[in-house]
């Protein structure tokens, strides 16, 4: 009998220690997402670079983007101008806080746009040329430890606390050693795959450190794809001017 009452309280006590251990590991897991946004954001400086897009579509061919960005992580602010191709040139996007605006030269006119809306019919979204915010727009589901290549990593599942990101479930492949995020699936509220994203080049620019090579790949059009790298990348002051939209019609005239 007592044999019986100490393994019926030994188990009780093992039920009660495994919530404490998951929710110890999943503390672990949301750190490191405050890693990844953290350590990606430019906090004192400004960003700016010029990012070229090669859009691939089995139907519609193959076209290049040239944008010009300049972000602000200080109040979430963004400018996008688009320099390729000419038909496009002197379109722009801007950013301030939660509004997006795309101009348009043609008509001079600014249109209110979503961060969650694909960039110029690309694989990209506008929420993409942002900082990120995985701590803030997702809660963890699960993970597991895995290998990506050569890398040890954590593969995380993530459910969006809101609808203000692009997409409602995503998981993530994150190395362990850097927490850097070596590739992404995104997923609808059905869950049904929608793109995957991959991340191979890094660099350290000032104290943050950015992917300066993605591809983005559409899991709904076989073949359809966008690349991007970054160049001319620096980190010195911005005027404020350039964030207003005076700034995207002066630059057009």
């Amino acid at each position: 009998m007592k044999k019986a009452l100490l393994i019926i309280t030994a188990a009780l006590l093992l039920l009660c220690l495994v919530p404490a251990v998951q929710a110890e590991d999943l503390s672990h897991i949301r750190a490191i997402l405050e890693k990844i946004d953290a350590q990606s954001r430019f906090e004192g400086t400004d960003f700016s670079a010029v990012l070229t897009l090669i859009v691939e579509d089995p139907e519609e061919g193959i076209e290049k983007l040239v944008v010009r960005q300049f972000r602000r992580d200080d109040g979430e602010r963004y400018l996008l101008l688009i320099q390729e191709p000419v038909t496009q040139k002197g379109q722009g996007y801007l950013l301030e806080g939660d509004n997006l605006w795309f101009y348009d030269p043609s008509s001079r006119q600014f249109a209110h746009t979503s961060l969650k809306e694909t960039f110029q019919d690309s694989d990209v979204r506008n929420a993409d040329f942002g900082s990120s915010s995985y701590a803030s727009s997702y809660e963890v589901e699960g993970y597991f430890d895995g290998m990506l290549g050569n890398f040890e990593v954590y593969i995380i599942d993530l459910k969006a606390v809101d609808d203000t990101v692009p997409f409602p479930y995503a998981t993530i492949w994150v190395t362990k050693d850097t927490n850097l995020v070596l590739k992404a699936e995104e997923y609808s509220l059905t869950r049904r795959l929608m793109r995957s994203a991959l991340f191979p080049k890094y660099a350290k620019v000032g104290e943050a450190i950015i992917p300066v090579q993605m591809v983005f790949l559409d899991e709904l059009v076989e073949g359809k794809k966008t690349q991007v790298s970054l160049s001319e990348i620096s980190v010195a002051e911005i005027p404020d001017h350039v964030f207003t939209k005076a700034y995207i019609e002066r630059v057009n005239r």
